[in-house]
């Protein structure tokens, strides 16, 4: 099994991936005589194109140039390629509204494809090592993967189409933790993807700001009157929830959460203070951004991931933050107040007098019986926006699932939901063990901030669908990875050190 990457104090690390990228583009390629006489060629056909059809076409033209390496560094430089899905996810929805022609969610298809081909090629170069996926979290994960695989075949499903459009978002990004646990190789490359993670959210909260005091852009606007049920939906007691650079309120409050629980274990955890100071003004500014999405559901997962860190981590200061914690959330609760976003926040604590709420547990009553005479479900698809579009008329088209788990129960039957619960259950179970194992105290702060987020979203699946939108479904399969390869770290660095104070005693030895 290769061995993880680990620079400690001292040692003098590779050139950066970056570096090297820009190596072998614009020196080793590009500097020979055959790399000059194609950039003189191309030079002339772009001023020729433009001359006789215009500066459309010069543009394009370097966009083309500028695609294949593009793919070929994605293809080559995992960690390039890792960033790129990463950014890409965070802002696909973005992008359309900004005008970006054709199938946005079909580029995200192909870098992942890039990706895993990447990843195909890294392996037959490493004599097909599969060793290194060696984990209960991919057997679990691949269990879960041939699952929905086989729900093609389900011999109760209404369309096969909707089956094709369904896999992309439930089961094929599943894949990027393989990339992620075969790439992420050192603990300076672990600090980069989770600086970029907490920069991008902090983006998307200070856009919720000017949402909310500045107002929608145009195309913001255009969208939110293109429809009366999205008016419905969104324009809650005479205030417009706010979705930032997301594709609805639900995704846009669960990504501001998550950075959140990261940004708290860091602040517990042994960093500069200086950091924590960042971070806490961060994790502010996420949480009151959240409260503009007017998404009750988001408002439980902070204190439920705080419990379970509280259980995990349990010391006298922890006790003591827990228990202010708490007094300050029941005030919070219980306060009056005029504020819109305060009182919504509020309801989330006493769904029984919520009507949405009640009207869910309904429909999950109605669907019940479907549930237990239909073990492999009505197929993937069969149920809210797909079952309309590809089996309009039939009996689960009409039947909003509302809740991630329902939503499996129904399309994929009691035997989807067994195995999506044991494989839920098997990734805390490790994040938790690897957690109590670990040493090295920055990596096992990491570890415990994923199982934390792992933990938050199997809550936020309860009353929602957490774990099908982008970026949401690529970021969890990333924390996911994050569990396994903050544990090889750390057991690599443990190793290391453990070498290093055997080495004195054999010289003293020998000597």
């Amino acid at each position: 099994m290769n061995e993880f990457q680990v620079i400690v104090n001292g040692s003098t690390p590779k050139a950066s991936w970056g570096k090297r990228l820009a190596k072998l583009y614009f020196v080793d390629k590009l500097n020979t005589p055959v790399g000059i006489a194609i950039l003189l060629v191309a030079a002339g056909i772009i001023a020729a194109g433009t001359a006789y059809n215009g500066t459309s076409f010069g543009i394009l033209t370097l966009i083309a140039i500028g695609v294949f390496p593009l793919l070929h560094a994605i293809v080559s430089y995992p960690k390039f390629g890792i960033i790129l899905q990463l950014i890409m996810a965070y802002f696909l929805f973005m992008l359309g509204r900004l005008g970006v022609p054709g199938p946005i969610g079909t580029l995200m298809d192909g870098l992942q494809a890039l990706l895993l081909l990447g990843l195909a090629i890294r392996v037959k170069r490493d004599d097909n090592n599969w060793a290194y996926f060696k984990s209960p979290i991919t057997k679990v994960l691949l269990i879960w993967l041939g699952y929905n695989l086989l729900e093609f075949g389900n011999p109760f499903a209404e369309s096969r189409l909707a089956w094709v459009f369904t896999i992309r978002t439930v089961a094929i990004v599943l894949l990027g933790y393989f990339v992620h646990l075969y790439t992420i190789r050192s603990v300076n490359y672990v600090r980069i993807l989770l600086k970029l993670w907490l920069f991008m959210s902090l983006i998307a909260a200070l856009y919720a700001y000017k949402q909310e005091y500045i107002g929608f852009s145009d195309v913001e606007n255009a969208y939110l009157h293109s429809d009366p049920a999205i008016v419905s939906l969104l324009f809650i007691a005479g205030h417009w929830r706010k979705f930032s650079t997301f594709s609805d309120p639900v995704s846009f409050s669960y990504n501001m959460v998550m950075p959140t629980i990261l940004c708290i274990c860091i602040i517990a955890g042994k960093f500069k203070p200086w950091k924590k100071v960042v971070l806490i003004i961060c994790a502010g500014l996420y949480m009151t951004s959240m409260l503009f999405s007017g998404t009750r559901g988001a408002n439980v997962l902070l204190p439920a991931a705080l419990l379970l860190f509280a259980i995990l981590n349990y010391s006298k200061r922890v006790l003591i933050f827990t228990c202010v914690a708490a007094v300050f959330l029941l005030v919070l609760i219980n306060i009056p107040t005029g504020n819109a976003n305060i009182q919504r926040f509020q309801t989330a604590f006493r769904p029984n007098n919520d009507d949405s709420y009640i009207l869910r547990k309904r429909n999950q009553k109605r669907i019940q019986p479907y549930i237990l005479t239909h073990p492999m479900g009505g197929g993937l698809g069969s149920t809210g926006d797909w079952g309309k579009k590809f089996a309009p008329g039939s009996f689960l088209s009409t039947f909003p699932p509302d809740s991630g788990y329902i939503r499996v129960a129904v399309e994929e039957g009691s035997i989807g939901l067994f195995l999506f619960c044991l494989m839920m259950f098997v990734i805390l179970k490790k994040g938790i063990n690897n957690y109590y194992q670990m040493k090295d105290p920055e990596l096992k702060t990491y570890c415990l901030a994923m199982t934390l987020i792992v933990f938050a979203y199997n809550i936020a699946n309860f009353p929602q669908e957490a774990l099908v939108q982008y970026p949401s479904n690529v970021f969890f399969y990333f924390e996911v990875a994050l569990i396994e390869v903050t544990f090889r770290l750390d057991q690599a660095k443990q190793k290391e050190k453990l070498q290093l104070e055997q080495t004195p005693s054999l010289s003293a030895q020998a000597i």
